[in-house]
């Protein structure tokens, strides 16, 4: 880590305040909450008392149906928020009444997207919506395009990336972080070899014009260049993305904008990226109006397990000795929590670099240590901590699934390996995009986690072409992954099967799902023409000519990732011990747990009886100052209040579908409401189409 004092923050134009403004948290006008991203409520209609008197207020059925991830948001008396095939609404947030919606008319995406940012300068009050891979500027009132915005209302958010970034796949999946006139772009890539580049980049709110870019990849001649034994890497040719995608967080008072960035690509295969690579896996503090970097920290070096950030820090000030610290923590796929200064960026526990596995893979080399912090200590269970004792008492197949988890490496930040490895966490992480929540003045952050193993393994590709028909080459490279050789899918991991897609689909629809990508599923819009119709074409067992090496180049990695698969029992259920799901109050203070509960139920066990097991669970709480915690995001389909000073559960309602979305909450015309969208679909889920609002009568 690199840090530069306070001194060196008046060089670069920010100013130190001893004290700030009260933050106002009666609104929710951006994502999350606010800027400081703490999913905190001051608004105290809602009690310990009558939490159980809740009641439906009103509903809005979206006319498209699926995977809802957003977080509305609610701007004088109008609630915005985004469907499952990304059409931008307005809402009226005392009835549920439509207003507006925006979306393509011909074209339908079907990207998830957890909702749009507000911009207003008096009159000029805007919606900011990413479609595809253009951001649109949308007249908060009308739901018009700002046609002098960018080309016509709209951007391309491939501006500013380098040429050969240009016709590489990205989307936007959660909303642009705004400062003054500026607006910050989250982008969501492929994490292959051919992913793009993920600068960050500044864009203008009134013109759409870039304004400045940070290069996440360092050229030369930048901090972190030398931390890439390949010193052609910025260059994209084989590498790229170390992006952020989960959103960013922003110290209004001081100007400082925090980024928390992914992975560099491609995933679990690093032997063509060696280094520590600097800005991957990184909370990056840059100053806000011009992107210089202030501090920064790697949580992972050289990543090969996909460990990226999964959702913006959280501003909150702790007490060390008497005295109140302006920090930041910081939630991570692995279960640890990191406090920071958040202006010199100091660890206010510390951080240890522990040895780490060596990989076995040829041309691979693992970064022999990894950060950990020693408190707090992490709010899910590790891999290396599981025993045999662990294996679910539940799994009809329990012998069978001894027996893999025995072959697998458990060892904590063991690399991808031609044998099994068992991730705990897993790809999923402990911590997910629905962030935590916080008291910001008390140093108290409360955060759900999922608790699921996943196996990854890696297989040697031959180096040497075999010709092959082009459907087969062009699925294999893009799509077997995770759909699988037999293209059969892994159903309990969210895969599906594609052996009878032509009944379900038409050769036009699926040519455009290939292309623009469909919910957590990435566009493969770097693919040409020919090869995206020809992995139609095989799907539909129909015959294609046959490969060439031509088609795929000459880069052909040494070994692959094959397959998303969870550890699971034959029921389809995680082959580890419950709990499957916690939510979990951390004072950092003193880096102490407060409690932790189980979270979620799985309705097949309970039914017989069973105690409570928890589930994964998307999507993250809300906390109020006088005492709630209201969560849904798990796989049962339950909205829960929790005392949030003990963890007690208060209160549970059924939804018409899950809800893997963070709820938000408002007071309008004097009356308090929480709102939550239900889309359900993901982890086998049925699909939903409801936002929810609900009140006291």
């Amino acid at each position: 880590m690199r840090t530069l004092k306070i001194a060196s923050l008046l060089v670069l134009g920010i100013s130190i305040s001893c004290t700030s403004s009260k933050k106002d948290y009666s609104k929710w006008e951006e994502y999350l909450g606010g800027p400081e991203r703490n999913q905190y409520s001051t608004l105290s209609q809602f009690t310990l008392d009558n939490v159980t008197e809740l009641k439906v207020a009103w509903s809005y059925s979206a006319p498209d149906s699926g995977q809802m991830q957003m977080n509305p948001i609610i701007v004088d008396g109008i609630l915005y928020g985004v469907t499952t095939t990304v059409q931008a609404f307005a809402l009226n947030a005392e009835t549920g009444e439509e207003i507006w919606r925006f979306g393509d008319p011909i074209k339908v995406w079907h990207s998830t997207s957890r909702g749009v940012a507000y911009w207003e300068d008096g009159d000029d009050k805007r919606i900011f919506h990413s479609i595809g891979p253009n951001l649109y500027a949308i007249d908060a009132l009308t739901g018009e395009p700002i046609t002098t915005f960018g080309d016509n209302g709209k951007i391309d958010l491939h501006t500013g990336l380098p040429e050969n970034s240009q016709d590489k796949f990205i989307v936007s999946n959660t909303p642009g972080t705004i400062f003054e006139n500026l607006i910050y772009m989250p982008m969501r890539l492929d994490e292959g070899a051919t992913a793009s580049a993920g600068w960050l980049r500044a864009f203008d709110t009134r013109t759409g014009e870039l304004v400045w870019t940070f290069h996440n990849i360092p050229l030369p001649g930048e901090f972190g260049y030398d931390t890439w034994e390949d010193k052609d890497a910025y260059k994209n040719t084989t590498v790229g993305a170390a992006n952020n995608w989960a959103g960013m967080t922003v110290d209004v008072d001081e100007a400082i904008l925090y980024v928390p960035t992914g992975s560099a690509a491609p995933d679990f295969w690093g032997g063509d990226r060696l280094g520590a690579n600097l800005f991957a896996n990184t909370l990056l503090a840059l100053n806000a109006r011009t992107g210089e970097r202030i501090w920064h920290f790697q949580f992972v070096h050289h990543d090969l397990l996909d460990r990226d950030l999964p959702a913006p820090p959280n501003l909150i000030t702790v007490e060390r000795h008497g005295k109140k610290i302006k920090a930041l923590s910081q939630t991570t796929k692995q279960g640890y929590v990191y406090v920071f200064d958040r202006y010199t960026g100091e660890p206010l526990f510390d951080i240890e670099e522990v040895p780490t596995p060596p990989s076995t893979l040829i041309g691979e080399k693992a970064w022999e240590t990894q950060p950990i912090p020693v408190l707090p200590k992490p709010f899910a269970r590790l891999s290396s901590e599981l025993k045999e004792d662990d294996i679910s008492p539940y799994a009809p197949n329990r012998e069978e699934v001894l027996e893999l988890f025995r072959k697998s490496d458990k060892r904590d930040y063991a690399p991808p390996s031609l044998d099994p490895v068992l991730l705990f966490p897993g790809y999923d992480g402990a911590a997910e995009w629905g962030g935590a929540a916080a008291d910001p003045d008390e140093g108290i952050i409360y955060l759900n986690s999922n608790e699921m193993a996943w196996i990854i393994q890696m297989e040697e590709v031959e180096q040497k072409f075999k010709p092959r028909p082009l459907g087969v080459s062009a699925y294999q490279n893009s799509c077997a992954t995770c759909h699988g050789i037999d293209k059969k899918g892994n159903t309990q991991s969210g895969y599906p099967d594609l052996t009878d897609i032509s009944s379900r689909t038409s050769k036009g629809e699926l040519l455009s799902l290939i292309e623009t990508g469909k919910g957590m599923m990435p566009g493969f819009t770097q693919l040409p023409d020919e090869q995206r119709e020809a992995i139609v074409s095989y799907l539909f067992n129909e015959s294609t000519r046959m490969s060439t090496p031509s088609d795929f180049g000459d880069d052909v990695p040494r070994y692959q990732h094959m397959g998303y698969n969870k550890f699971l029992d034959s029921n389809g259920l995680p082959a580890i011990s419950p709990p499957w799901g916690t939510m979990s109050a951390i004072d950092l203070n003193s880096g102490e747990f407060i409690w932790q509960v189980v979270l979620g139920e799985t309705d097949s066990l309970k039914a017989l009886g069973y105690p409570q097991t928890g589930t994964e669970s998307y999507g993250g709480p809300v906390v109020t100052e006088n005492g709630l915690l209201f969560i849904g995001g798990t796989k049962d389909g339950y909205f829960r209040a929790y005392n949030k000073w003990t963890g007690e559960l208060l209160w549970e309602y059924k939804l018409p579908a899950a809800a893997f979305a963070t709820p938000a909450m408002y007071e309008l015309n004097g009356k308090q409401y929480i709102v939550i969208a239900c889309g359900g679909e993901k982890l086998g889920t049925k699909p939903g189409n409801q936002i929810i609002a609900f009140a006291l009568e």
